[in-house]
């Protein structure tokens, strides 16, 4: 058996095909972990989670931001834009089974035994593992029983700080932010989500994943930034996002070999 651990996919079902087979994938005796963001952005998100649906245990994923905007929009919150070209996904016939798929997918998925980490974005700085282990799975139980209700709190910057959630909504959007939006964090440890693309020379930020770089850790696998091109300075954290969507590369980490696998990202059409 081997796992690969695939960066964001949002919706390039081509480049995914192309990426299993560089790597022989074998259903019936491999695993896939995606990094969320199965959609959005790309052309065929359709597919994309159809195929992945289709997998049953032989893929683990965990929600990304993307993922969950358009599981809000399902609700009447969030807003797709054209961009996200997820029309072919929404007017579906089986839109609403893949729906109900999707929304009962996890923020984070840890494998105790071997003790390695499956996320979207990142750990807050502010948490210990344990912590990031408990709101996780009090999210997947609000999504699974009251969807609606989390996602009208879903959206917003705030609290930027653990210390300062002070009701449930605060609490899940502060852990939302941190599992699926984060980027940078002030030398405080407060969430700074504004700051995108390239390392930031700010003396004021540092990225999420420097903060654990002395603490103990799992074995961290996460996506969501791009512009890193799937470099982590911290031993133990592998970044996988390699910006498939933007033209880059798709690719994969097999946790058995320890080795990388890449295909050349999606090409837009002019």
């Amino acid at each position: 058996m081997a796992r690969y651990v695939i960066g964001d996919v949002q919706g390039c079902f081509t480049q995914l095909q192309q990426l299993l087979q560089l790597i022989n994938f074998q259903p019936e005796q491999d695993q896939l972990w995606f990094c969320g963001d199965l959609i959005a952005r790309g052309p065929q998100s359709l597919e994309t989670l159809r195929f992945v649906r289709s997998l049953g245990a032989s893929a683990i994923t965990v929600l990304g931001n993307h993922d969950l905007n358009f599981l809000a929009s399902r609700y009447g919150y969030g807003r797709i834009c054209t961009d996200d070209q997820l029309q072919t996904l929404q007017q579906a016939p089986d839109v609403d089974l893949l729906c109900e798929w999707l929304i009962q997918q996890p923020l984070l998925h840890y494998a105790k035994a071997e003790h390695i980490l499956l996320v979207h974005a990142g750990l807050s700085p502010q948490w210990d593992l344990a912590t990031a282990m408990s709101m996780a799975d009090e999210i997947q139980q609000q999504l699974k029983n009251k969807p609606a209700a989390l996602f009208a709190q879903m959206y917003g910057n705030g609290p930027d700080s653990w210390s300062l959630a002070k009701n449930n909504y605060d609490r899940w959007r502060y852990s939302i932010n941190s599992l699926t939006r984060m980027r940078y964090c002030f030398q405080d440890g407060r969430l700074e989500l504004k700051q995108k693309g390239e390392l930031s020379d700010n003396p004021a930020l540092s990225p999420w994943y420097e903060f654990w770089r002395e603490r103990e850790h799992p074995q961290i696998f996460f996506g969501h930034w791009a512009a890193l091109a799937g470099h982590s300075p911290v031993e133990g954290i592998h970044a996988l996002d390699t910006g498939c969507v933007w033209g880059q590369s798709l690719t994969c980490y097999c946790i058995e070999s320890k080795q990388r696998f890449s295909v050349a990202g999606y090409k837009k059409s002019l």
